[in-house]
């Protein structure tokens, strides 16, 4: 899937949480990993490769500039959303429909439970399916499954971890610093 003819790029950006695999197409930002070393950013584009069907190549022509100096922006406290053009073929279906919402839905600093967001889009009872949504974001940070959480307080599980989750929600001021 070329997207407006051009090959998918990539580039791993160092953030607070970790190096941070950043995937996009002509169409957007298509994908994001969590502690992209060496194994796990092979991997991650061997994967993307089959399902974008180009490989991606190391960041040749600027396509992740934006969203470099975006994900920046966020971890040192300029910006509260990420306003980039998002390439969603990575997702479809009642997936596409959760996460959409939660990127529309959750604002930075809030957060909102499996049911609660099962409810927005229209599926009452189906929590479960949208923790599984949240388990196959592409587009974590972007897309914020580090917002949802469990109904009776827990953090739930995350694709980064959960202490990656809990400083996530540090930064948003959802949870306090960790005193040490």
């Amino acid at each position: 899937m070329e997207s407006k003819g051009q090959v998918p790029e990539w580039a791993v950006v160092g953030s607070d949480i970790g190096p941070l695999l950043l995937v996009a197409t002509g169409v957007g930002l298509v994908n994001v990993a969590f502690h992209a070393g060496e194994r796990v950013r092979d991997q991650a584009l061997a994967r993307l490769a089959d399902r974008l069907g180009a490989p991606p190549v190391e960041n040749p022509s600027g396509l992740l500039a934006e969203p470099i100096r975006a994900f920046d922006a966020y971890f040192a406290g300029r910006a509260r959303e990420f306003r980039l053009p998002l390439d969603w073929s990575l997702t479809s279906g009642f997936n596409r429909q959760v996460l959409r919402e939660l990127a529309s839905g959750v604002p930075y600093g809030t957060v909102v439970n499996y049911g609660e967001l099962a409810e927005r889009v229209g599926q009452p009872g189906a929590a479960q399916a949208v923790g599984a949504a949240m388990g196959a974001n592409p587009l974590p940070l972007v897309v914020p499954c580090h917002r949802v959480v469990e109904s009776q307080g827990g953090l739930g599980g995350f694709g980064g971890g959960r202490e990656t989750k809990r400083r996530l929600l540090a930064l948003e001021g959802v949870l306090p610093e960790p005193l040490f």
